[in-house]
């Protein structure tokens, strides 16, 4: 694919010049620590002889009675001390700032000084031209002393310098093209794993959404491997709940459709005008089933488990949530006659949860307790606080022990039940609490009935009053 193939590219540059400039940055400095050791190298080599040169002129300086010293230098001594083909040599004696002998314009100090066990030398200027000049102090014993000073141009230095530099320059270049020969090759090494990924992607995702094999992945690349075949467990998973919910859905809704379908072909054919109405009252009645049914799987549809890190809960009172959900339902529990009771905690009990899908929990809980309770019967609402749990109870015939799992299976329900529904309640409940992050199970209320209990724990729990 071309694209795979520019941000391979692109993958390459960046790796190649996040390793590259690094290197760069560390030749360059190689070069100019090699310049400074050539430098120092070249200085402490000169600076011995013009110190050895020092200490000889300093053998020459006689004193006399009253500590003035004097310079004693034989003719073959000078010629010997300042002959040189490519630099000129001066040499100087001074006593207390005044000049003994030698040559005038010898500074007696400098920059870049360097000591030495016996003297010093330093940088400097001598009739306008660079040099380096070393200095030597002598004295007499008896408190006198003079300074004896021997400086050159520094043309051999810099030569010397620059031979050293040029000598080292070879080996740095090699050295250099061998770091980038081996970053080029080690990028382009390490790149070949993720391109055999991406190849096998490539290969098999429009076919087939199997793992990818990662036998023969570096360890370093496991984590990237073993993410892109959880992301491929996960797209096969919700296709799957795609698959199984589009098929119950068709299959759920095909039987009232054709019960519309009959019924209107009925109402078409009454001989008359009573016939026809109590046919549409049974239409009525199985409108309102399928309405609550296409809501139910309008309701599981959109009660995807990848949206449980992205849900967003706040922090609430679920006595309120639960005043406000039940008052819905007191007309309908009035209606068949039946007893809805809050039975609420001295202090809220706050729980982190998303609202309006807590509502849709309680809803479906105190529609099921409603539709089994009979007329006289009663149905409450209650709490505990540690962990917090909400709990939905009625007095009706309640759920035998072995069938009490399988009712939050979605389109199933008790055996020998004879009240209307679609067996989804259950399961939108059992599917809002695990994207909470809670539990919900079937219990037995303390009136025979049944007794469902969501209790909060874990991500989700209690907030103080």
């Amino acid at each position: 694919m071309p694209g795979s193939g520019g941000r391979a590219l692109r993958l390459k540059r960046e790796l190649l010049l996040r390793l590259m400039l690094p290197l760069l940055a560390i030749v360059g400095a190689t070069a100019l620590l090699g310049t400074v050791v050539a430098q120092r190298f070249t200085d402490r080599v000169y600076d011995r002889w013009l110190l050895d040169a020092a200490h000889s002129l300093s053998r020459q300086v006689r004193f006399d009675a009253e500590g003035r010293a004097s310079l004693v230098l034989p003719p073959a001594a000078e010629t010997f001390l300042t002959y040189d083909e490519i630099d000129r040599t001066s040499y100087a004696v001074e006593q207390d700032g005044h000049h003994v002998g030698g040559h005038l314009g010898v500074p007696e100090t400098g920059t870049r000084l360097r000591h030495y066990d016996h003297g010093m030398a330093f940088d400097t200027t001598i009739d306008g031209q660079a040099a380096s000049v070393a200095r030597v102090e002598v004295s007499d014993g008896a408190g006198h002393s003079a300074v004896a000073l021997v400086g050159e141009t520094v043309r051999k230095r810099v030569r010397t310098r620059d031979n050293i530099v040029l000598l080292l320059a070879p080996v740095a270049l090699l050295a250099g093209m061998a770091a980038v020969g081996a970053i080029v090759w080690g990028v382009r090494r390490s790149i070949r794993p993720l391109e055999a990924i991406a190849a096998r992607w490539n290969e098999r995702s429009h076919r087939s959404l199997q793992p990818i094999p990662a036998g023969d992945v570096p360890r370093e690349l496991m984590p990237f491997a073993t993410a892109l075949n959880n992301l491929l467990q996960r797209i096969r998973d919700m296709l799957a709940r795609e698959r199984q919910f589009a098929a119950t859905a068709a299959h759920q809704l095909r039987t009232p459709l054709t019960g519309l379908q009959l019924g209107l072909a009925r109402a078409s054919e009454a001989p008359d005008l009573e016939s026809t109405r109590r046919v549409l009252r049974e239409l009525e009645a199985s409108t309102q089933r399928s309405a609550r049914m296409v809501q139910q799987l309008l309701s599981l549809g959109r009660l995807d488990p990848e949206l449980r890190g992205a849900l967003e809960c706040r922090t609430t009172d679920l006595v309120a949530l639960a005043a406000d959900v039940g008052s819905s339902f007191i007309d309908r529990a009035d209606h068949a006659g039946i007893t809805l009771e809050l039975i609420a905690p001295e202090q809220p009990l706050r729980v982190a949860v998303q609202a309006e899908l807590m509502s849709e929990a309680l809803g479906n809980l105190l529609d099921n307790a409603l539709r089994y309770c009979k007329r006289g019967g009663r149905v409450w609402i209650a709490f505990e606080t540690s962990p917090p749990a909400l709990l939905v109870c009625d007095d009706g015939p309640g759920v035998p022990q072995a069938e009490r799992e399988q009712v939050f299976e979605r389109f199933v329900r008790g055996a020998g039940v004879q009240v209307d529904g679609s067996g989804l309640g259950l399961a939108i409940v059992r599917e809002i609490a695990e994207l909470h992050g809670a539990s919900v199970f079937m219990g037995e209320s303390e009136a025979g009935g049944a007794c469902v209990t969501m209790r909060f724990d874990g991500a989700v729990a209690a907030q103080p009053g």
